[in-house]
């Protein structure tokens, strides 16, 4: 146990330490996108001639006039010039001759494939675009995509990019309401949706929901439809209105494969995505086109050291900026050969993702940590089923990962032989902030590392004074950055620039070790203060899963009469083992033996299943609200709402 506890204000107590540690081997080094770890003094002896090196791989239709102004808190970066996202997806590469390269493998959930190349894509993609050009869709025009992980959901993107249309990507598991919002706050012009797609054996009703929210969103002036196939399209009784509804199929029939991409400038507006888990008038993050994209092909090209031979899968949907940025346009810019699957992780087995990696030879994997233990909670007979003989990086995105899960990850998945990259970003920087480099990096469990070159990270109190616990600041403007908030200037400002002056607030807690290491510590909202003790809860939850009994936790705090607030822990279990007062009592010691006393849960509930997003993340705000004996709040965003319901049960029974 280590106490790191600082006095200034706004400091936390960093309590769990680490000193595992994983070097890459000499081979993977050998061969590395990046192995020379003096990138880092490269990029921070001049840092835009660093970012320029990486904008100048792409195409540009003009060169920029200079690489960044800055006047706090809006950067524009490449100004001046002009480039297109599908152009440098697309184009580039069909030129210098890799048309028949695979782009795209996909694999819908019953198991119906299709592979796309790199032609076939710019030539659906021309198609689409001219399709929605014939439907009045201009430069500035918004465009609301609300797809399962389907082809056409690629296809979509790329179009809106190609012609400057600006797209608004909402998750296909959020409701009428949720989509309504978003129609309303982009003034959206055209919605692409499907009759429908599947989700653990189910159909998901997207063009029902679609009609529904339409009935809000005046705005809307044309639907494309895309038939799912198959079975589904069967099952589904889609309508279509006369004059505003079209099939995508019909669309396309007689466009044209051919559609010259138009030239954007480095700062137009490429995409509007909302933040998950928005509460009253939605938050559009705003991000543009040339600092994002040599942000995003910069780091997918090193952080994944994507080379021509590697088959690379992120598993995020693509309404996530994750799937943004690591499915879509960081990938295709590299001319990576891209897994696509649509349905859940657990059907019809708990092998499905293995199996995939098996079947298409995955080589590069980037998963999210609520991912990885539901892994470890199935065991590890599922992917033992499976030949992972050829991947060679692991990576994961989303949250901070539990030291024990990430080393179940390096054995049970990566064989103790695959470097992992453990990274920190948001959906407000667009792109890969703090990271591992797999061919320098020496690893620990549980840290993402190091900012990646070209990014300055500081960690400080509330006043701003450099602290080793406290919050997580970014202290320079960086490519990927978000512009703004669609429609809210003041509401950019206020929620990230009003902390400190002219240093971004990313809302996380973190601390920095002995080896300059930082390590993500949980949103500040989920900060406790425990007689006094400031306490993040990621490191209590960390040391609960160290545990081998247990799989997944989740830490949040109750008022306390002495303390002020109390630990509360939600512990879900791996199989075969059961929840007992002995368990609970033994928790509570192995709690205090990693990290001390202090942060011993005075509550332990077992529960078969968190309350999770449906992009996997915990909703801690939900079980607050259980532990205080309050009303909960809106749980539309949920993926199984059902779950909050037999915990509010639970609870009070213990």
């Amino acid at each position: 146990m280590s106490s790191d506890s600082a006095n200034a204000e706004g400091s936390l107590d960093a309590l769990l330490s680490e000193e595992r540690r994983f070097a890459p081997s000499a081979a993977f080094r050998a061969r590395a996108v990046l192995s020379d770890a003096g990138v880092y003094a490269l990029a921070t002896a001049d840092r835009e001639a660093y970012w320029a090196g990486w904008a100048s791989e792409l195409h540009w239709f003009s060169r920029w006039r200079e690489v960044l102004k800055w006047k706090p808190p809006f950067a524009q970066w490449f100004a001046g010039g002009k480039l297109n996202v599908s152009y440098n997806c697309l184009d580039r590469h069909v030129q210098e001759g890799h048309a028949n390269r695979v782009a795209l493998f996909w694999e819908g959930e019953p198991g119906d494939t299709r592979t796309y190349t790199y032609g076939e894509l710019l030539a659906e993609v021309c198609r689409f675009a001219n399709g929605l050009k014939g439907l009045g869709v201009k430069k500035g025009d918004r465009v609301t995509i609300y797809l399962p992980m389907i082809p056409e959901v690629v296809v979509a993107m790329l179009a809106c990019t190609r012609i400057g249309a600006i797209h608004s990507v909402v998750f296909g598991g959020f409701s009428p309401e949720s989509l309504s919002d978003r129609n309303n706050d982009a003034a959206a012009k055209v919605l692409v949706t499907a009759d429908g797609g599947w989700r653990r054996g189910t159909v998901v009703p997207l063009k029902a929901n679609a009609d529904e929210a339409l009935a809000k969103s005046p705005t809307i002036e044309h639907v494309v439809v895309v038939s799912r196939g198959g079975s589904l399209s069967e099952q589904v009784g889609v309508s279509l209105r006369p004059g505003r509804d079209h099939w995508y199929h019909d669309l396309i029939a007689t466009a044209s494969d051919v559609c010259p991409a138009e030239s954007m400038d480095a700062e137009d507006t490429l995409f509007i995505l909302y933040t998950s888990g928005t509460t009253g008038k939605p938050k559009g993050v705003m991000h543009t086109t040339g600092g994002y994209l040599t942000q995003v092909y910069a780091t997918t090209k090193s952080v994944f050291d994507l080379h021509d031979d590697d088959v690379y899968w992120c598993t995020a949907d693509v309404g996530w900026i994750t799937g943004h940025s690591y499915v879509v346009y960081g990938p295709l810019s590299n001319r990576a050969q891209v897994v696509i699957y649509e349905g859940g992780p657990d059907w019809p087995d708990r092998g499905r993702l293995w199996q995939i990696c098996e079947r298409y030879g995955v080589t590069v994997f980037y998963t999210a940590p609520t991912a990885i233990r539901s892994f470890m909670r199935w065991g590890e007979e599922w992917p033992e089923k499976s030949d992972l003989s050829k991947l060679r990086l692991l990576g994961t995105v989303g949250e901070p990962i539990n030291p024990e899960a990430w080393i179940w990850y390096h054995e049970t998945i990566g064989a103790r032989r695959c470097p992992i990259v453990d990274t920190w970003w948001q959906t407000e920087t667009g792109g890969i902030m703090i990271t591992p480099l797999p061919g320098i990096t020496e690893t620990k469990p549980g840290t993402a590392t190091l900012p990646f070159p070209g990014i300055d990270i500081a960690i400080l109190n509330e006043k701003g004074e450099p602290t080793s616990a406290g919050y997580l600041a970014i202290t320079s403007p960086w490519p990927s950055m978000l512009r703004g908030v669609w429609g809210d200037e003041e509401r950019y400002r206020k929620t990230y620039w009003s902390q400190w002056k002219d240093v971004y607030f990313a809302g996380d807690g973190a601390k920095r070790d002995e080896d300059g290491y930082y390590w993500i510590l949980g949103r500040v909202d989920d900060v406790l203060n425990v007689a006094g003790h400031r306490i993040g809860t990621m490191e209590v939850e960390s040391a609960l899963v160290d545990h081998p009994a247990v799989a997944e936790s989740a830490v949040v705090g109750k008022k306390h009469d002495i303390k002020g607030e109390a630990l509360a822990a939600f512990v879900t279990l791996k199989e075969k083992h059961a929840g007992s007062d002995a368990l609970m009592k033994e928790l509570r010691e192995h709690v205090g033996k990693k990290i001390g006393a202090i942060a011993k849960p005075d509550l332990i509930v077992f529960t078969a299943d968190l309350p999770k997003t449906r992009s996997g993340k915990i909703m801690r705000r939900l079980l607050r609200d259980i532990a205080e004996g309050r009303a909960v709040g809106d749980t539309t965003t949920l993926a199984d709402p059902a779950v909050v319901r037999k915990l509010q049960t639970q609870y009070q029974e213990d």
